[in-house]
């Protein structure tokens, strides 16, 4: 595996995270949360949440890199960004719905969301991130 292009291949998608994320939640979906007073994240904690990102995104990275399967790699990284997606859909935003509750719109919203932002993530990934090519007959051990 290609450490390397791993870090650098999440921290592409972090920053793409951070200026689309940011764009979307204040520009598209900023109508769609509820007013509550006190909801909504602090300056402190939204510095928190992008660091806790990163380490969110270097994961991501990571789980494409171990299941890399030689395919093109922003083809098969929009793959495997749909599939996080919609994991994150079943376990986040419907149980948000469920839980908090988020209107049935909101929840529409945030999962196609999630789909159209995670398949980018996951091209961005897969454009970037190589693996090390083995030379034929040496053994690296």
């Amino acid at each position: 595996m290609n450490f390397t292009r791993v870090a650098l291949a999440a921290q592409a998608a972090w920053v793409a995270f951070v200026v689309v994320g940011s764009l979307v939640h204040a520009a598209m979906l900023d109508g769609l949360y509820p007013r509550r007073p006190g909801l909504g994240p602090d300056a402190g904690g939204q510095i928190a949440g992008f660091a806790v990102a990163l380490l969110g995104f270097l994961a991501f990275a990571y789980t494409y890199a171990k299941g890399y399967e030689g395919g093109q790699g922003p083809v098969e990284g929009m793959r495997f960004g749909v599939l996080v997606a919609l994991m994150l859909v079943s376990f986040a935003v419907v149980w948000a719905h469920v839980a908090a509750p988020i209107s049935p719109p909101h929840a529409a919203a945030m999962a196609l969301h999630y789909v159209v932002e995670f398949a980018a993530y996951g091209m961005i990934v897969g454009a970037i991130y190589k693996p090390i090519r083995r030379r034929p007959g040496r053994n690296v051990t």
